[in-house]
């Protein structure tokens, strides 16, 4: 494990977007990523792309803990701006699930 890793928080959302949708959600998420940046607690996040279903994409946001998330960035003066930017794209409202760190297997080129 690596230093730093053992007690954070992994944010785990899939978004379905609404179909024709997807360049504008990219555009807006931009913005809205310098939004959830400046939350205390958060570590970093990345959005990707599904390859299968190109209206679905994964958000992997890290945390210090889940209260950074749930009460800390979603009760923030920030969260109501990412929301107006965000929320009207999805379809269904997204599941987000939070998960700790178990065991990590480092990349090893042998």
């Amino acid at each position: 494990m690596h230093a730093g890793t053992a007690g954070m928080i992994l944010e785990v959302v899939t978004l379905d977007i609404r179909e024709g949708q997807e360049s504008a959600f990219e555009r807006d998420f931009v913005t809205a990523a310098a939004l959830i940046r400046q939350s205390p607690g958060h570590l970093g996040h990345e959005l990707q792309r599904c390859v299968e279903k190109p209206n679905r994409y994964v958000f992997l946001a890290r945390w210090t803990s889940i209260e950074a998330h749930t009460e800390g960035f979603r009760k923030s003066a920030l969260y109501p701006e990412w929301r107006r930017l965000l929320h009207h794209y999805y379809l269904p409202t997204p599941t987000v699930e939070h998960y700790r760190l178990i065991n990590e297997h480092p990349h090893s080129s042998d």
